[in-house]
């Protein structure tokens, strides 16, 4: 009697922390869906500060394992585990006969706690010192995974130890009858193929799309692809104009510029055109509040650059190195070896001639309500950021404009 009181509190406490795990998997699961698929999605309630944020969390690759978000990996875990606890009186239905392989539940529930635990602390790694930010309704699924596995072992002679030995004998021997093994195969073959059409085509991932779209130029601390002179990409008179917009202070235009040399070289009748739009109060009339502190001064040696010759190569210094002040900036031209006449680029860039060029370029995006940077331009289309699927979706939007590539694409 004593004995079936506890398996009786047992089984309670396992199916409350049970649920109560799949319902931290299905919220998780929302908001995975929100960060990644609603681009005017509110933040969420666990979007607590910079640090404790499940959004920005979601938003990253390493929410994803095999293409498929974590919270459904959780969502599977906890609906394994509940057939687990019902597979008794599952087995006895017709057509679950199978289900008579599973013994002994609570070792297994028992080695997927600590298993999932185990996994669970390795997450909690990766969040805290490569994310560096932290999902509190992940980190509470950790402590029911952990609880769970602590629950079920209560009454196992041996313990852990013994619940996952039981488990992997109770494996062994389920795959020994041959329509089991069979069966078996094809429920792994079956797993192999959704999860590589899950990883390949990342239709549950988009950081993860987004990482083979660009990941190479964040990755990437100087531009590799960088071309030196005033011409980026085709002389001739009939090749189509990109035009950019950007800002040496704006953290993707940097990335912006990488993909545009390397379009440069991809691309055989294309020609791209450098537009400043810094967002910066120093020089831009239409900015009310300090936000690119710095980006005019490079926005202006550029242009003095652009006078001898040299526009490209410091367009790109500039991207990678990001000197604020004017100072800074004259250091960096300095040590680069571009061989420029010093005292004429700082009169250049002081000139009157250099800030209505500026201006010219600002008064324009304005006109064209093009406030954000980076921007790009092609005759009437108009497209603020990088697209969504990085480089490839770059490419098919200048073929779509008249872009000719070198080779296959």
């Amino acid at each position: 009697m004593e004995e079936s009181k506890k398996n009786l509190l047992k089984n309670i406490a396992l199916w409350i922390l049970m649920l109560t795990g799949f319902s931290l998997t299905i919220y998780l699961a929302i908001v995975y869906h929100e960060a990644n698929f609603n681009q005017y999605a509110l933040p969420s309630a666990c979007a607590i500060s910079d640090f404790m944020d499940c959004d920005a969390v979601a938003r990253t690759t390493e929410s994803q394992f095999f293409g498929v978000p974590l919270a459904y990996w959780g969502m599977f875990l906890y609906l394994f585990m509940m057939m687990l606890m019902c597979v008794d009186r599952l087995k006895k239905l017709p057509g679950l006969k199978f289900l008579e392989v599973f013994k002994n539940k609570y070792h297994y529930i028992a080695s997927l706690g600590v298993i999932s635990f185990t996994i669970s602390m390795i997450l909690l790694c990766v969040s805290l010192f490569g994310i560096k930010k932290l999902c509190i309704m992940c980190a509470a699924t950790y402590i029911v995974n952990l609880i769970i596995g602590i629950v079920a072992v209560l009454g196992i002679e041996g313990d852990f130890v013994t619940a996952i030995k039981q488990s992997w004998i109770d494996f062994t021997d389920a795959l020994k009858p041959i329509p089991y093994r069979v069966a078996f195969v094809v429920v792994m073959i079956c797993a192999v193929a959704f999860l590589s059409w899950t990883y390949t085509t990342a239709v549950f991932s988009p950081a993860l799309k987004s990482q083979r779209g660009y990941g190479e130029f964040l990755k990437s601390k100087t531009n590799k692809y960088a071309t030196t002179g005033n011409v980026l990409g085709s002389e001739a008179e009939d090749a189509v104009v990109l035009h950019v917009y950007s800002d040496y202070m704006c953290p993707m235009c940097s990335v912006f510029n990488m993909m545009v040399h390397k379009l440069s070289k991809d691309f055989t009748n294309l020609r791209i055109e450098h537009h400043s739009l810094p967002l910066d109060t120093a020089c831009n009339k239409y900015m009310t509040q300090e936000f690119h502190k710095g980006s005019c001064t490079m926005a202006k040696y550029a242009e003095a650059a652009h006078m001898q010759g040299k526009f490209w190569e410091v367009n790109s210094l500039f991207f990678d190195k990001k000197p604020a002040s004017e100072a800074e900036v004259i250091r960096v031209l300095e040590e680069s070896g571009f061989d420029l006449d010093m005292d004429k680029l700082k009169k250049d860039a002081r000139s009157k001639k250099v800030a209505d060029i500026i201006n010219a370029d600002i008064d324009y995006a304005v006109s064209k309500n093009l406030f954000g940077t980076p921007t790009m331009q092609m005759g009437d289309d108009v497209e603020m950021g990088i697209p969504k699927g990085g480089y490839p979706e770059f490419k098919k939007w200048i073929i779509k404009r008249g872009g000719k590539t070198r080779g296959l694409f």
